[in-house]
């Protein structure tokens, strides 16, 4: 189960990364159409972010340190920027998720999110499915901007590594 969700998670960012690449512009990664609160930029580092501290640094221990108010708050940083950290985001899930063990997801998770508590197992699986999610938002974005149907096959079955339990 353990490496069918790192599985899950990196092949998301690695979608993520390809959403990002295929933004005809730097701009237009920051572009904020009437009726959407965040644009592609920002929701790429606030699953970067997102993922480096909570799979990275609470599971892994790399001493990641996020800062969510610039996740959102930042603009116009550059693309090249963005896909380092989905980068370091996709080293930080295969370190964190290597430093634990199968039991290890039945017992808590070492930090509330959210105010909440709940098994490791739980949360990887809201992880897995906010990144999703998310990725929806970069994907429905760049094709509001570009007016484009093209797909950047986000949901590559062929990179999941085994079928799932």
């Amino acid at each position: 189960m353990k490496d069918w969700i790192t599985n899950v998670i990196t092949r998301e960012l690695k979608a993520l990364r390809r959403e990002i690449e295929s933004y005809p512009s730097d701009d237009d990664l920051w572009e904020i159409p009437a009726g959407i609160a965040n644009p592609g930029g920002n929701l790429a580092l606030h699953l970067a972010g997102n993922l480096q501290y909570f799979v990275g640094n609470v599971l892994g221990k790399n001493g990641y340190v996020r800062n969510r108010d610039a996740e959102f708050g930042s603009r116009d940083v550059p693309r090249a920027e963005l896909l380092r950290e989905i980068d370091n985001a996709i080293a930080a899930v295969e370190m964190g998720m290597s430093k634990i063990s199968e039991d290890d997801l039945a017992r808590p998770f070492p930090e509330k999110v959210g105010g909440v508590s709940s098994s490791t197992g739980a949360f990887l699986a809201h992880f897995a499915t906010h990144l999703a999610y998310h990725l929806g938002q970069v994907d429905y974005h760049r094709r509001m901007l570009t007016g484009e149907g093209k797909t950047v096959k986000a949901l590559a079955l062929t990179e999941l590594d085994g079928s799932p339990p």
